[in-house]
């Protein structure tokens, strides 16, 4: 069944370049870190590393996104969709700074510096600014890594590839259960930047893959490509307002799958007197997020429910009394299914009144 979005929500997560231009001027870009090599091996009989330092290696992939410097040009492939992105990462003394430049279709440009970014969208004149996504490519990560082996089986391979001219080293992670995908990473041998990822589906087939083509490291990588083309002086700045909230103190049950743990709850305005509330949930691989806004017949929305997917996004919508909760994560269908189907809506019962003192 198609499902027509939510008009004012911003997706979040790693899913690479699915731009969401919402309520007239939002306009998002969803960057997938996951997804990993399939080249020929040139080592034979390969042999799977202990759980444990597989899991660490993970951990140094994470850190090698932050901690390097590096530039260089990636491919984004969903189906018979191909974008690709230059991306410069630089750490300076004041910290992370990156430019990331989206190189097919409408021109998008993101600048961060540490957990500050700016969306620069030329077409409107507009600069929205955003918060950082630890899992964003060449990033992996959204939360720890220690509970994964509970979910995944994951191995490295002694076996090497070869993505962009370098040497990768092959991890499989292979879901235990049929609530979240699998995925093939490779790490660059030296550095443990993550060159190359797939997301898996049940028959591992790739459904998402984004890799390098490209790619400078360390002092090869020149601070001055970290300047915009474009000159922002008049340009209109966009700070959604968001703020913590408390879901199910506001009645709402939320049954997170197994093995996913909220992460981060909040309330965005979107103008015009609307709140959307959001809850993103993460097993530390893949990520939900939840969004809940006032039912509106008026908008489009289409009872009772409905699941649409592209690549490895899957987004399912359903109306819960008065609401209109969409959920989108890069899972299987059913995982969404039974999450949205499980929400219940129990509004606390009004205050009871006080009584009147009673004459002395």
């Amino acid at each position: 069944m198609a499902l027509v979005l939510p008009s004012r929500w911003p997706v979040l997560g790693r899913a690479a370049t699915l731009q969401a231009h919402r309520a007239g001027w939002f306009a998002a870009t969803l960057l997938t870190a996951f997804l990993a090599a399939h080249e020929p091996a040139r080592a034979a009989d390969a042999a799977p590393a202990a759980a444990d330092d597989v899991v660490q290696l993970l951990t140094r992939i994470q850190q090698a996104a932050r901690k390097q410097d590096y530039a260089g040009v990636f491919m984004y492939q969903q189906g018979e969709t191909i974008q690709s992105s230059r991306l410069v990462h630089v750490m300076d003394g004041t910290g992370e700074r990156e430019r990331l430049e989206i190189l097919d279709g409408q021109p998008r440009e993101y600048l961060r510096h540490n957990e500050d970014v700016q969306c620069l969208i030329p077409e409107r004149k507009t600069v929205l600014l955003e918060r950082r996504r630890g899992d964003r490519f060449p990033g992996l990560l959204l939360g720890e890594a220690a509970n994964l082996s509970e979910f995944y089986k994951i191995r490295a391979e002694s076996a090497l590839h070869r993505v962009a001219g370098r040497e990768c080293r092959l991890i499989t992670i292979e879901p235990l259960d049929k609530l979240r995908y699998g995925y093939r990473l490779c790490a660059d041998v030296e550095t443990n930047l993550l060159l190359k990822a797939q997301t898996l589906n049940a028959a591992r087939g790739v459904v998402e893959q984004v890799s390098f083509t490209s790619l400078r490291l360390g002092p090869e990588v020149d601070p001055q490509l970290l300047t915009s083309r474009w000159s922002t002086r008049d340009w209109k700045v966009l700070e959604p307002s968001m703020k913590p909230v408390d879901l199910a103190a506001q009645g709402w049950r939320i049954p997170a799958p197994k093995g996913f743990k909220p992460v981060m709850q909040v309330a965005r305005s979107m103008g015009k007197g609307v709140t959307v509330n959001q809850m993103v949930l993460s097993d530390g691989l893949a990520a939900i997020s939840v969004f809940i806004e006032p039912y509106d017949s008026q908008r489009g929305h289409r009872p009772p429910h409905g699941a649409a997917q592209r690549g490895a996004i899957t987004v399912y919508g359903t109306r819960i009394a008065d609401f209109w909760l969409t959920a989108v994560g890069e899972v299987p269908v059913a995982t969404l299914e039974q999450l949205a189907q499980a929400t219940e809506y129990v509004p606390a019962a009004p205050a009871a009144a006080t009584p009147p003192a009673e004459p002395k």
